[in-house]
């Protein structure tokens, strides 16, 4: 039987043996270590621990001062990010995670910390999926297994004007890496509000063999009546027209006719979690200062990941319902995480955009 490296590890294979080595980092053991958790005489904690000593909660969590970028993880490899949980207080759009693999000076990860986690309205929505959960009251947990060869390194920097207090573990394994391996990526875009008749592009510019693995998107609507009429466009190694063209927003959230379903469609929104897809969150108009109807939703391509050998676009339609049974483009804000996984070096991302425009107000 051929050796088991601890990758991959899925209910059908959880037997096996492995000689993989596991660790983990959080603030009660910055370097993940083995046998260093648990021994900080300084911390967040050390005020209600008293004269308790070692071992009782004294170094639970960090704070990330206004401005600053605080390295949560800095792993020699070879190995792979399995799990990650945060919990963080604050404007969950101006915390900004970053993930760097291998000696790579750009990031392969850059997205606010509440989008990652598919929660990009700034407000708690229950989700169950294979990829993210996100459970009373603000806890994120991601699930995408992560390989590296050489490096790994995540930040987090605050960019709001307020300290931040972030709780986190990253659990991950140290072992040997298949040279088919790719490496994972996550870019976070945003336009608001989006251009008459332009198309809404959730990912461009990637260059290299690879795999699309989810989309996220925060949708707000900034019209009345049905706005989830557009298509999403896969376009793969140099395509003019998408090689995958779908047949509405909600048909490829897996939902369908509104994500109501009253006979004539009429009832409202019905939010449902999943372990590849989802509608939820709708977060409704309820008074004079709170009008605008905001929507999450997600797709993960676990079992369907779209393959590229040359390069991959991605593109939403921001389409709706006008008079007569016509079609209305939309100028609505529009918000997106693009997951994929992809050989390196990638192409550099575009610049994250200033704290104004990444509020959500």
């Amino acid at each position: 039987m051929a050796s088991f490296n601890g990758l991959g590890v899925s209910i059908s294979n959880l037997y096996r043996l492995s000689s993989a080595k596991t660790r983990s980092i959080s603030p009660e053991n910055f370097t993940g270590e083995k046998g260093k958790g648990g021994m900080a005489t300084e911390g967040t904690g050390k005020h209600a621990a008293r004269d308790l000593g070692h071992g009782w909660k004294i170094s639970p969590s960090i704070v990330v001062k206004a401005g600053e970028t605080f390295t949560l993880a800095d792993i020699e490899g070879p190995g792979a990010i399995q799990q990650i949980w945060m919990t963080p207080t604050g404007n969950w759009r101006h915390s900004i995670l970053r993930f760097y693999w291998d000696d790579s000076p750009t990031p392969s990860v850059e997205c606010p910390l509440g989008d990652f986690f598919a929660s990009g309205w700034g407000e708690y929505a229950q989700i169950s999926s294979l990829a993210v959960c996100v459970n009373p009251g603000s806890a994120f947990n991601c699930y995408w297994e992560m390989p590296f060869r050489q490096k790994c390194r995540i930040t987090v920097t605050n960019i709001g004007e307020n300290d931040t207090t972030l709780y986190y573990q990253i659990n991950y394994t140290l072992t040997d890496v298949p040279d088919d391996a790719a490496y994972f990526h996550a870019q976070f875009r945003r336009v608001n509000p989006l251009p008459l008749k332009e198309v809404y592009t959730i990912l461009d510019g990637v260059n290299g063999q690879g795999h699309y693995v989810g989309t996220y998107m925060a949708w707000g609507s900034n019209n009345n009546l049905w706005w989830g009429e557009g298509e999403i466009k896969f376009y793969l190694d140099n395509d003019e027209y998408p090689t995958i063209c779908g047949t509405g927003t909600e048909d490829y959230f897996c939902g369908s006719y509104n994500f109501d379903p009253s006979p004539k469609h009429d009832q409202g929104y019905v939010t449902y979690t999943t372990p590849y897809a989802g509608f939820h969150q709708v977060v409704r108009p309820n008074t004079d200062y709170r009008t605008q109807m905001r929507m999450g939703m997600y797709r993960w391509h676990i079992t369907d990941p779209i393959r590229f050998e040359q390069d991959l676009r991605v593109t939403m339609q921001a389409l709706g319902w006008g008079r007569n049974g016509r079609y209305l483009p939309l100028q609505d804000d529009i918000a997106s995480v693009a997951f994929w996984y992809q050989t390196i070096p990638h192409a550099p991302f575009p610049t994250l955009p200033d704290r104004d425009y990444l509020d959500v107000i």
